[in-house]
C-alpha cells in the first residue's frame, strides 16, 4: 500500500476531533462545517492507510490503536510548526530570536531564576543562552561576541567598545570560620596580612595581573566562588563573600563576619553591559529592566 503525507490541516483536524471529543466540537473550534471535518479525517485515513477513529457503536469518536499511536507525533509536528510561525512573527516585529546572557558570579541565584522564569513566560519564542563568569571574564564574553548582554561587576571600567548602565549592587563582607584567629575580638591593624586569604581569580586576559581587595601576602587564587565558600566554612583562610550567599551561615554560626580595621568589604556595583555596535533589542532591554528591578527588591 502506498502511503502519502497528510497535510498540516489534516493533522490539526485530527487533533481537534480528539481534543473536543466530537466532529461537531472540532467543527465549531475550527470554524468549519462538520462535513469538512469528516472529509479531512477520511482523507488522512486514506493517505495513511489506517483508521484513526472507531465511530460505530459510540456517539463519540474513539481513537483506534493506530490513532493512539499517531497522536503524539501529530502533536509534535503541529507544535513545531506553531513555534516556527510564532518565531517568524517575532522576527518581523523586531524581536530577537535568541539572547546570549553572561552573568557575574556575584549575581544572586534567586534573582537569576526569577527573571529567567518571567522571561520565558513573556518571550516564549526567544531562546536564552546563559553563562556565568567572574570578574573580567564577564566583559570578555561581550568583546569576543560570545554574549550580547552582560551583568558585570566594577572590575572593568570604561571600555571603548562597551556601553554600561549601573543596575544594582551586592554587599561584600569579610568572613571566616568562628575559630579563625581573625574572628576573635580586637584584631589589630595589619593582622589580616598574616593569614591566608582566599581570593576569586580572574581567568580573563582583560584584567590579567590585577588584584581586587587582596590584603594578605599569603593567598590562594580560586576560579570558583562555590569552592571558596566551602573552604571558608572549613576554616581554611578568610575572604570576602557576597552577604546574600553567606547569610544562612552567619545565622547558624558556621561563618562570622570579620571586624577588620582595614574594612575590606565593599559595595560591588553591578552594571548591564553590551557592545556599542549591537544595541539591545526588545527582549534584551526587558532583561536589563527586570534584573535591575529584582536586585532593587532584594535590597529592600
Amino acid at each position: 500500500m502506498k502511503i502519502s503525507e497528510p497535510t498540516l490541516d489534516q493533522l490539526r483536524i485530527f487533533l481537534a476531533v480528539e481534543e473536543e471529543g466530537s466532529f461537531g466540537g472540532a467543527a465549531r473550534r475550527m470554524g468549519r462545517a462538520i462535513s469538512a471535518i469528516s472529509y479531512g479525517i477520511a482523507q488522512m485515513e486514506g493517505q495513511l492507510g489506517v483508521s484513526l477513529f472507531a465511530r460505530e457503536g459510540s456517539r463519540r469518536p474513539v481513537l483506534t490503536e493506530a490513532g493512539k499511536g499517531l497522536l503524539a507525533e501529530a502533536r509534535s509536528i503541529t507544535s513545531e510548526v506553531d513555534g516556527l510561525l510564532a518565531k517568524t512573527r517575532s522576527l518581523h516585529s523586531g524581536l530577537e530570536s535568541d539572547v546570549s546572557l553572561v552573568l557575574d558570579v556575584m549575581v544572586p541565584g534567586e534573582v537569576t531564576a526569577y527573571v529567567l522564569r518571567e522571561f520565558r513566560a513573556k518571550f516564549p519564542t526567544v531562546a536564552i543562552r546563559l553563562n556565568v563568569e567572574a570578574l573580567g571574564a564577564v566583559a570578555a564574553c561581550l568583546l569576543t561576541s560570545e554574549a550580547q548582554l552582560a551583568v558585570a561587576g566594577p572590575v572593568v571600567g570604561d571600555h571603548p567598545d562597551l556601553d554600561r548602565q549601573a543596575i544594582g549592587q551586592i554587599e561584600l563582607i569579610p568572613v571566616a570560620a568562628p575559630d579563625h584567629p581573625l574572628a576573635q575580638a580586637d584584631v589589630v591593624a595589619g593582622e589580616s596580612r598574616k593569614h591566608l586569604q582566599l581570593v576569586l581569580s580572574d581567568r580573563s586576559p582583560l584584567t590579567e595581573g590585577r588584584e581586587f581587595s587582596v590584603l594578605s601576602a599569603q593567598s590562594w587564587r580560586l576560579a570558583d566562588l562555590g569552592a571558596k565558600h566551602i573552604l571558608l566554612k572549613e576554616g581554611i583562610g578568610w575572604g570576602n563573600m557576597p552577604r546574600h550567599m553567606v547569610a544562612d551561615n552567619l545565622e547558624s554560626g558556621a561563618l562570622v563576619e570579620l571586624d577588620l580595621p582595614e574594612k575590606p568589604g565593599n559595595a560591588y556595583t553591578l552594571s548591564a553591559m553590551w557592545r556599542r555596535d549591537a544595541r539591545p533589542g526588545p527582549a534584551t532591554s526587558w532583561l536589563i529592566d527586570a534584573i535591575r528591578e529584582r536586585l532593587s527588591e532584594c535590597d529592600d
